[in-house]
C-alpha cells in the first residue's frame, strides 16, 4: 500500500464502494481535508518512518497511519494534525517492529536497551559519544529528544504527540535534556 492508496482516493466519484466497518459516512469536506493533509503532511510522515527504521517500509507505514487518519477522521483534532499524526506513527512503528519480533515470552527483554544496537535512530547518528549517551537514556526520554530534535516538536505539538499536558510535556522535554546531559558528561572520553 503506498500513501496514493489510502482510501480517501480509492472511490470519490462517487460510485458504491465497499464501506469500512468503521468508517464514518464521507462528505466532499472530508475528502478536500484528507487530500490537503496528505499534501502537507506525507513528506514529514515519510521522514519520520526513514530515521526508524528500513526505508523500504517508510511510505507503506505512512499509507497505514494515513489510512488511520481517514478513518478516524472525526477525531483527529484539525489544529493540531501533524502532532496526531506523529503520535499515530509512534503507534504503527510499535505495532510495525512488534511483528518483526519472533522471541518466545521468556526471552523478551526487560526495557528497550536490547533494541538500542539495531535501532536506526541511533546507527543514523554518527557521533559515537552521542550515540552512547543516546542509548543510556530511557527509551521514553530518547523518544522525547529526537521528536524535539528531528521533528522540531515542542510545546503543544509535543504534548499532542505524548498525549500529556503542555506542562507536563515541557517538564519530560527538560528531563530528559538533563538526562542526556548527565549521560553526555559520563561519557565524554577528553
Amino acid at each position: 500500500m503506498s500513501i496514493a492508496d489510502t482510501p480517501a482516493t480509492a472511490d470519490t466519484s462517487g460510485g458504491a464502494a465497499m464501506p469500512d466497518s468503521e468508517d464514518p459516512p464521507k462528505t466532499a469536506a472530508d475528502v478536500d481535508w484528507f487530500t490537503v493533509m496528505v499534501r502537507e503532511h506525507s513528506t514529514a510522515l515519510v521522514r519520520y518512518f526513514v530515521r526508524r527504521g528500513p526505508r523500504q517500509d517508510a511510505e507503506d507505514l505512512a499509507a497505514e497511519v494515513f489510512a488511520t487518519a481517514w478513518r478516524r477522521r472525526n477525531d483527529v483534532p484539525r489544529e493540531a494534525v501533524l502532532p496526531w499524526l506523529y503520535r499515530t506513527a509512534g503507534f504503527t512503528l510499535a505495532n510495525s517492529r512488534r511483528k518483526h519480533l519472533d522471541l518466545p515470552v521468556d526471552e523478551v527483554p526487560e526495557s528497550g536497551v536490547a533494541r538500542v544496537d539495531g535501532d536506526p535512530e541511533l546507527n543514523i547518528l554518527f557521533d559515537a559519544e552521542l550515540r552512547g549517551a543516546l542509548a543510556s537514556v530511557g527509551e521514553r526520554d530518547r523518544q522525547i529528544l529526537l521528536l524535539h530534535a528531528w521533528e522540531g516538536l515542542d510545546g503543544a505539538e509535543l504534548a499532542e504527540v505524548l498525549g500529556i499536558s503542555r506542562s507536563g510535556a515541557e517538564a519530560a522535554l527538560s528531563r530528559a535534556r538533563q538526562r542526556l546531559r548527565d549521560a553526555w558528561g559520563e561519557r565524554m572520553s577528553f
